[in-house]
């Protein structure tokens, strides 16, 4: 199958059971609870998030990925100024003691979430202009350019998203071949200095004693990651069913979001999993083959780094659901409930496929 066809098949797919799964979960709870909300709103909800994140994508990609290379920075610019409307009272607001979030009307947008795909573009627009090798001092002014969105992110607090952005930084800087000296060595420092500022910092160091030992804390912030477990493992092999889970019912606070993948480990057992797991791989597999046969050195890094975003994220959630990494708000790319960053998904695959589409290659080998 080649490649392009093998990556909509597997977002399609991802995005059908992702809208079966939001449904689920959010007309239980709406039951349950006896609110007056209809156990529908949510399942239109993200699907107009997809339809305007489709929309956008087409825009995107009849536009042309060696455009949004070009227009990169400009709109990285207006992507922070974005980042500095969260504060300003009005515009942004705060959920969860977290400003990441800007509202007009009913209308929300988190900015960080645009900020990973403009991020990697504008290095990789500067990587491409200029001379080889690159030195040191103008590889610093282009990273402390990069430095102050990924700061007004930490300031949110969104360490994940931070996080996130370094990881696809790291990966940049692999694949355009930076003098390892140039960034190995600060980046060993930087994990260090990260560390140690973060273990200052109280929640993150509550996250961490939570990851370790969440029975402290079960009626607190071990009580989802506890509650997630439950779900999963009583899934089994082949689940409860489909509509059976019995996690969703207020034991698994807000399961549509970033633990929407437990309620489905829960009702689909471990068959379940693997074919979910298998989906992210497609997307992987596919994502780089395309990378590998696109015509320019543009293509190539903004479908490699595209491809590893939503991989990336995959694995951080799905190994956050599980237990083998600490409580942090992670969507599941295409799956769990969040708008922007289902638009901004979105808007990444039609960026896939237009390189795909002006491939060097007509045959893939995915």
């Amino acid at each position: 199958m080649r490649a392009p066809l093998t990556l909509i098949v597997a977002v399609a797919l991802l995005f059908s059971i992702g809208l079966l799964m939001v449904f689920n979960t959010t007309a239980a709870e709406i039951i349950d609870r006896s609110l007056a909300t209809s156990t529908h709103a949510a399942l239109l909800k993200q699907l107009a998030y997809g339809i305007i994140g489709i929309g956008l994508g087409s825009l995107l990609y009849r536009w042309g990925y060696e455009s949004l290379l070009r227009w990169s920075v400009p709109l990285l610019i207006f992507g922070s100024v974005l980042l500095l409307l969260v504060w300003v009272p009005g515009i942004g607001f705060s959920v969860n003691g977290a400003r990441r979030w800007i509202g007009f009307g009913k209308i929300s947008f988190q900015p960080s979430e645009l900020i990973k795909l403009l991020l990697p573009a504008a290095y990789i627009q500067w990587y491409l202009k200029q001379q080889q090798p690159i030195e040191l001092k103008t590889l610093l002014r282009m990273l402390a350019c990069l430095a102050f969105p990924i700061g007004l992110i930490l300031l949110e607090p969104d360490n994940g998203t931070a996080v996130v952005l370094l990881a696809v930084l790291v990966v940049l800087f692999f694949l355009s071949r930076l003098n390892a000296s140039y960034w190995a060595l600060p980046l060993g420092c930087l994990i260090c200095l990260g560390g140690i500022v973060g273990w200052q910092m109280p929640h993150v160091r509550s996250r961490i004693q939570v990851y370790l030992h969440p029975e402290f804390d079960l009626r607190g912030k071990g009580h989802q990651p506890h509650q997630a477990k439950i779900a999963a493992g009583s899934g089994q092999l082949f689940g409860r069913g489909l509509g059976e889970s019995l996690q969703k019912l207020n034991y698994l606070p807000e399961a549509r979001n970033d633990y929407i993948a437990a309620i489905y480990a829960e009702e689909t057992g471990f068959i379940g999993v693997v074919v979910l797991i298998a989906l992210y791989v497609l997307v992987t597999y596919a994502g780089f083959a395309i990378a590998l046969s696109a015509r320019d050195t543009g293509g190539f890094l903004l479908a490699s780094t595209l491809t590893f975003l939503i991989s990336l994220q995959a694995f951080l959630n799905l190994g956050i659901v599980s237990g083998l990494l600490p409580s942090k708000g992670m969507t599941l790319p295409f799956f769990s409930q969040g708008g922007t960053s289902l638009m901004v998904n979105m808007a990444a695959l039609f960026v896939l496929l237009d390189i795909a589409r002006k491939s060097k290659r007509v045959e893939y080998d995915a």
